[in-house]
């Protein structure tokens, strides 16, 4: 079958209460939608009409199946004489990975499969004889189904990645996407967070859990934030008392975390509607912040702050374990503009910032174009720059010029970190 294609037509289903089970095809709506070229996260509509727990479930059908689509495909064309049309595929994929990943029960699985495309009008009832049978045979793979490979990274960002550091990282860091991610916590200051206390200050929670019935949720001791993203704000070091600038901020772990520090925090970022996000939980953590909505390119501070975190717009390549979606929607040929832009938000930064200040950029990048190139390319335009070292417990994972590097396979008896580039630079005194 091959890579499957992913900007299908699809149609929604139609209006009214919830069907029975809602659950999956809430899931098939979102998974329709990836084809169309649309994340996960552009997709609100596709569960409007489920409660909490079907919500949940829906998006946890359908991160399964695209954590495991060329898996499940990989199977499934054995037993196909034909590729099936796109509705119906999805539901084969689906069923598959409820019964090989998920541990669903075959009776129920391949029964809700049926029942599936049987509301699919009568090309759908045509093929409920086939998706039934191809079922029952997939129930019994599951030692071939152990034996697959991790899903691999589309080739675009997969040659670069081992370009930069091999094959054999590359497949960790694939192993790394196929495990998924745990939830990880940034606790206030003497307050304490879920789960596993990590080395570096955050805490994880390996088991799936309702977030908002947490104990600290209501009381505002922590937010969700992934270990490798709370690292930015450890490198900048921020003092109580200084005024820092947080450009691009939305969704906003970064801004609770200067804030939480004793910081006077401007978080500037040009999506209001992200931006509701942070308002409510600097609102339920109780900590102050100033938040505006601006372009960080046009923004420009009435003092120039001590301190600016850049954590700039990029490939997000870094977050696949938990957005398996990302790699079916993008082809890599946004990566010069964001490129571009990134060394624009960093010639802008050091323009604001006071003399002596700190700037701290970052991206939730995989690709080195993304994080040491734009590092060593940025000194070559500010020579009079300074790197700041890490913590000493990060120089593991320190770069020759000073920047850290994160990787997904980091941690893997842990569950992994995003992966992340971050440097922070120095700007000189002014001279005399």
């Amino acid at each position: 079958m091959g890579k499957p294609q992913i900007r299908q037509s699809h149609r929604n289903a139609g209006a009214g209460k919830p069907p029975p089970d809602a659950a999956r095809k809430g899931a098939l709506r979102l998974i329709a939608g990836v084809r169309d070229g649309l994340s996960l996260s552009d997709q609100p509509s596709a569960l409007a009409r489920l409660t909490p727990p079907e919500r949940a479930r829906a998006q946890r059908l359908a991160l399964a199946v695209l954590r495991n689509i060329d898996r499940a495909d990989t199977l499934l064309v054995q037993h196909l004489s034909k590729k099936p049309r796109p509705d119906v595929l999805d539901v084969l994929r689906l069923g598959t990975v409820e019964l090989l990943e998920m541990g669903e029960a075959p009776h129920g699985a391949v029964n809700a499969a049926v029942g599936l495309v049987q509301t699919m009008g009568p090309k759908g009832r045509a093929a409920s004889g086939m998706v039934n049978a191809v079922l029952r045979k997939i129930a019994g793979q599951s030692a071939e189904w152990t034996d697959l490979p991790p899903e691999e990274m589309p080739d675009w960002l997969r040659e670069p990645v081992t370009n930069a550091w091999g094959s054999e990282v590359t497949l960790a860091i694939e192993a790394a996407h196929q495990a998924g991610a745990p939830v990880d916590f940034t606790a206030k200051p003497g307050s304490a967070a879920p789960g596993e206390a990590l080395p570096t200050g955050s805490f994880r929670l390996r088991d799936t859990a309702q977030i908002t019935a947490l104990p600290g949720y209501a009381e505002g001791d922590w937010w969700v934030q992934d270990a490798a993203a709370a690292m930015a704000v450890r490198l900048l070091d921020p003092k109580p008392g200084e005024h820092i600038v947080d450009l691009c901020a939305a969704p906003g772990g970064k801004t609770l975390q200067l804030a939480a520090a004793g910081a006077q925090v401007t978080a500037v970022d040009i999506s209001d509607a992200r931006l509701a996000r942070l308002r409510e939980n600097l609102q339920r953590c109780g900590l102050n912040a100033q938040v505006v909505t601006a372009d960080a390119l046009e923004w420009h501070p009435a003092q120039q702050p001590d301190a600016i975190l850049l954590d700039a717009p990029c490939s997000a390549t870094g977050t696949i374990r938990r957005h398996p979606d990302l790699p079916l929607i993008r082809d890599g040929s946004a990566l010069d503009g964001l490129t571009a832009l990134q060394a624009a938000l960093i010639d802008h930064a050091l323009t604001i910032l006071k003399p002596g200040g700190r700037l701290v950029f970052a991206t939730c990048s995989l690709l080195q174009a993304e994080g040491e190139d734009q590092l060593a390319l940025a000194l070559e335009r500010h020579p009079d720059l300074t790197v700041i070292q890490p913590p000493a417990d990060l120089q593991d994972w320190t770069t020759p010029e000073g920047g850290l590097r994160l990787r997904p396979d980091y941690w893997p008896d842990r569950g992994g970190m995003d992966g992340f580039f971050i440097a922070c630079l120095q700007k000189p005194e002014a001279s005399r």
